[in-house]
């Protein structure tokens, strides 16, 4: 009868110690509404190690119900390189974080890395994905008055 208190002490102790292990791990999405909740285009980082500074990043392009799909972009920092998102046509914007580029379409429903010649953007900027307070925010753009 002592071993299953010992176990459970244990156990308790190991679980206990493993906390701050999650506690720096990043898990946030945020999203850009293009005309309702159910076209939009969201931006999720995933940092699955909290020893390791990369953090793993996708846009999903959504406009339900049908279009969804969830693709995969260069990883980022911890410290988040903010995402500039650009008017690019009918429902196609440019996203920009450091020197890459990307295009995302909720017509064609894909996200693709585009080499921008030039790096100039294509269009207007629509606001910033970006680090508030801690928390991964998008914040649009305010219209020219």
């Amino acid at each position: 009868m002592i071993f299953p208190r010992r176990h459970a002490l244990t156990r308790a102790f190991v679980l206990l110690a493993a906390l701050p292990l999650f506690a720096a791990c990043e898990n946030s999405a945020t999203s850009m509404i293009v005309e309702n909740k159910d076209h939009a285009l969201v931006l999720v980082r995933e940092q699955p190690y909290f020893w390791s500074d990369e953090v793993v990043q996708y846009i999903i392009v959504s406009r339900l119900p049908g279009c969804q799909r969830r693709v995969k972009i260069h990883p980022d920092k911890a410290m988040m390189a903010p995402v500039a998102v650009y008017e690019a046509g009918h429902l196609l914007w440019a996203l920009n974080q450091g020197g890459r580029w990307y295009l995302a379409s909720t017509e064609g429903c894909q996200v693709q890395d585009w080499n921008n010649p030039g790096s100039q953007p294509p269009g207007s900027v629509v606001g910033r994905f970006g680090q508030s307070n801690g928390k991964v925010v998008f914040t649009p753009t305010a219209p020219a008055p």
